[in-house]
């Protein structure tokens, strides 16, 4: 047999199995859940009352990365009274109850399958709690589920891990009356800890004594011990104050995209931001696109704080995460082959079928090129990249001819993605652009250039010209497709196509062809064999 046939002869790559991680017992999250997993088809919500907000989340399914459709919350600010008597204020207690009622009836109208009610520190630590939840029960019947620190520090760190799979270091999740650090690794979550020091009492120190902030900061995290353990690891970031945070530095340095989900800044970046928030009056950040107003006060003490963590952990970079406790909850019951998915690979499969013509068709592309840019040197980020962008290469085709390469790019850049940081978004951008016949003086690539490093973006820009002509090549259509190869042999290029399907060679598959010769340094041929 020849090189030739034994390459149409090869079975088509199982791209979500290559994408799969290694089995993690750590995943049976009995501490976090209580009862039967919610249906996996149904409407799942989670209620979190917070020491800040109050805020309804309904998502589609118990999936690896499941749709939010709806998300809505309230300042509440339940915790503010604890720092003065230890009370539920009356004033917060009134908003938060307002709130539950509306969304109890939400969740009623939206025939949610499973609903979860969860309170944090604010209903834990108040010598009122148990009034304000028998209050709950009574106007709205829901039932409200105190979460301990710990519970509430794990809850935390899996979102990181269902958003960020390889994160390694320690998660902070800083909420209105509670910080809990975590340490992360190996899809794990390791030594935890809940202290005292949320924004809300961050807040209510500095207005009483700026200068008792540092030391009160300090006697808080001279509790934790295990430190050294995140020395030269990133530190992640969760929590509302500090995603506002992430706002900022990505409007003060001028960042191009502004995805706060795996959003990095140096080390250095919390101790400027200290130093930049005290120099300045905050109604001034209220043009910082998606900031809140209601965070500006609560700033100053977060960076404060954020400072003197990384300083203290001695973290190498501060990575802020879009997922926390609400994600962690949901992640946490999710079955393990489930929970071991890469989240990208899913959702880019999930937008793929929703979007595109033929679903299979991503994997089919994938396994189609895998003789010119798979084998031993393909670095396993690409590759995990490269399949991502033929799931996707079908997703504009109802747009008009004109516009389908900026929707490949909005898709790409803007997309809820996880486990995806700016680089790696430029490059599906990048590839999708070519895949839909975008042109090498597009505007738009001047913004990914920014992004990305060359290389990176000239292999997916050689991607996306693959998938173009796997596209005219084949219409689309599976039995063709798998009736042709394409295969590097040496400094060529071929295209070994069967037989039975040489009249799909064309002059426009010809001029895609040695579009993509040109791209990859080779030389363009087609085999009949």
């Amino acid at each position: 047999m020849s090189a030739w046939a034994r390459w149409l002869g090869r079975d088509a790559i199982d791209g979500d199995a290559m994408m799969r991680q290694p089995a993690n017992p750590a995943l049976d999250q009995a501490a976090l859940v209580k009862g039967l997993a919610p249906p996996a088809d149904g409407l799942n919500a989670i209620i979190d009352i917070g020491s800040n907000s109050v805020r309804l989340v309904v998502y589609q399914g118990l999936t690896r990365i499941p749709a939010t459709l709806f998300n809505e919350k309230v300042m509440a600010g339940l915790g503010r009274g604890l720092a003065q008597n230890g009370k539920l204020s009356r004033g917060s207690m009134e908003s938060a109850v307002a709130a539950l009622v509306r969304f109890a009836a939400l969740a009623r109208a939206m025939q949610v399958a499973s609903l979860r009610t969860v309170a944090t520190a604010a209903v834990r630590e108040a010598s009122n709690g148990d009034a304000f939840i028998a209050r709950v029960r009574a106007e709205t019947g829901l039932e409200i589920e105190i979460i301990s620190g710990e519970t509430e520090a794990r809850g935390a760190a899996l979102g990181v891990i269902a958003g960020i799979p390889d994160a390694e270091g320690v998660v902070g999740d800083l909420g209105g009356g509670s910080l809990e650090l975590v340490r992360v690794a190996g899809g794990e979550a390791h030594e935890r800890v809940s202290l005292p020091i949320g924004s809300l009492r961050l807040d209510a120190v500095r207005k009483r004594d700026r200068r008792a902030l540092g030391p009160f900061i300090k006697k808080a995290l001279d509790q934790v011990d295990w430190v050294a353990q995140g020395r030269d690891r990133p530190f992640y970031m969760v929590g509302g104050s500090w995603r506002a945070l992430a706002q900022v530095h990505i409007h003060w340095a001028g960042h191009p995209l502004p995805i706060i989900h795996q959003y990095e800044m140096p080390a250095d970046a919390p101790a400027l931001l200290v130093r930049r928030l005290a120099q300045l009056d905050l109604a001034t950040l209220k043009h910082v696109q998606g900031l809140s107003t209601s965070r500006l006060p609560s700033l100053p003490g977060a960076a404060m704080l954020l400072a003197a963590l990384v300083k203290r952990l001695g973290s190498s970079s501060v990575i802020a995460s879009g997922f926390g406790l609400r994600e962690g909850l949901l992640f946490g019951q999710l079955p393990p082959d489930v929970a071991r998915r890469d989240p990208l690979i899913d959702a880019a499969r999930g937008e793929g079928a929703r979007q595109g013509r033929f679903p299979e068709h991503g994997d089919m592309l994938f396994a189609w090129m895998e003789g010119l840019f798979g084998g031993a040197g393909e670095p396993a980020s690409d590759r995990r990249l490269r399949l991502a962008a033929c799931l996707l290469s079908d997703i504009a085709w109802r747009a008009h001819p004109d516009f389908r390469a900026e929707r490949g790019v909005d898709a790409a850049l803007h997309g809820n993605w996880v486990a995806v940081n700016a680089a790696e978004r430029a490059a599906l951008a990048q590839a999708l652009h070519h895949c839909f016949g975008g042109g090498n003086d597009a505007p738009v690539l001047a913004l990914l250039a920014r992004l990305a490093p060359a290389p990176l973006l000239a292999r997916a820009r050689a991607w996306g010209l693959a998938l173009r002509l796997g596209q005219r090549l084949t219409g689309g259509t599976a039995l063709a497709l798998q009736g042709t190869r394409l295969v590097r042999d040496g400094g060529t290029l071929v295209l070994a196509i069967d037989p039975a399907h040489a009249a799909l060679v064309g002059d426009a598959v010809t001029r895609r062809l040695k579009l993509l010769a040109s791209a990859t340094g080779l030389e363009p041929r087609v085999l009949v064999i």
